[in-house]
């Protein structure tokens, strides 16, 4: 008994019909039909009644039906298991992240991955949420670590929370500290210059609601920059900006990180893919680590 003739039979079980089960599977139909009569004198038995062009199973034909089935179904479950233990020696994963969890969280999960899997090749996509989420939507990431909650235009992605930022007042420690060096509200910032995020940024959004959550429009002295520039620009004394706490941490000199009083601002990250494209096995693998 081979594996091709248990292929063609279940064909010809499910279509009732030689010539679309032929068809189906991408055969001949004469050479089809041979190979079920070659199974049915291996197994002594016929399988097929072919009565005035009526195709039904027989009594042998009934039983065999689910084995055969099952046959096939555990040799796609075999050639899927051996697929996936190759994608884990050679593949790839196409990962964005926010700037700050690029720096502050990565490294070291991107460190214990690679040692574990030398073999896959890491693409990693630094920008803001937004972004990301456009990424994920075009197909040209497997995961991404986003900030929620999600914006409505977003298209279907499942998300898992991975943690909660806090997010600080950072100026430059060459400057006097921002409001006197008492304790710091959004409302302080009212009268403080900022160093604000190119538009895409979800900080920039974050900052901004909350401004005018207090009753103010900030005021910027430099827009448009990435994470780098933002903190550089602030080191230079340009203006004060709002960032995740674990950027300060790995900013390097220069920085003065100040927490927020009252109501402190956070933001959560998540781990996303799209919702109708399972993630290829290299990536579900460093998924498994990232929320480990």
């Amino acid at each position: 008994m081979q594996f091709q003739q248990l292929l063609y039979f279940v064909a010809v079980a499910e279509t009732r019909h030689f010539s679309r089960a032929a068809e189906r599977v991408h055969v001949a139909q004469p050479s089809l039909s041979q190979q079920i009569k070659s199974l049915e004198r291996e197994l002594g038995a016929e399988l097929f009644s072919r009565a005035r062009g009526n195709i039904a199973l027989t009594d042998a034909g009934e039983a065999l039906l689910p084995l055969a089935r099952r046959i096939l179904a555990d040799a796609d479950t075999a050639r899927l298991e051996v697929q996936e233990l190759a994608q884990l020696r050679r593949g790839r994963v196409r990962l964005g992240a926010t700037p700050s969890v690029c720096t502050g969280l990565l490294p070291g999960v991107l460190r214990a991955f690679h040692t574990a899997h030398p073999g896959i090749e890491l693409l990693i996509e630094e920008s803001g949420s937004l972004d990301l989420v456009r990424e994920l939507a075009r197909g040209a990431l497997d995961l991404a670590l986003i900030a929620l909650p999600l914006p409505p235009s977003a298209p279907a992605l499942t998300t898992v929370e991975l943690l909660t930022e806090d997010l600080v007042v950072v100026s430059s420690a060459e400057l006097p500290p921002p409001a006197g060096g008492g304790p710091l509200t959004v409302s302080a910032l009212r009268d403080e210059p900022m160093v604000m995020f190119r538009h895409g940024y979800d900080l920039r959004d974050l900052t901004v609601a909350a401004c005018r959550a207090e009753g103010f429009e900030p005021v910027f002295t430099v827009e448009g920059g990435e994470m780098d520039a933002v903190l550089g620009f602030v080191r230079a004394g340009l203006g004060v900006a709002v960032v995740p706490a674990m950027v300060v941490d790995h900013g390097g000199p220069g920085l003065r990180a100040t927490p927020l009083a009252g109501s402190p601002l956070r933001r959560t990250i998540a781990l996303a893919h799209r919702t109708d494209v399972a993630p290829p096995r290299a990536a579900r693998e460093l998924k498994r680590v990232l929320l480990g």
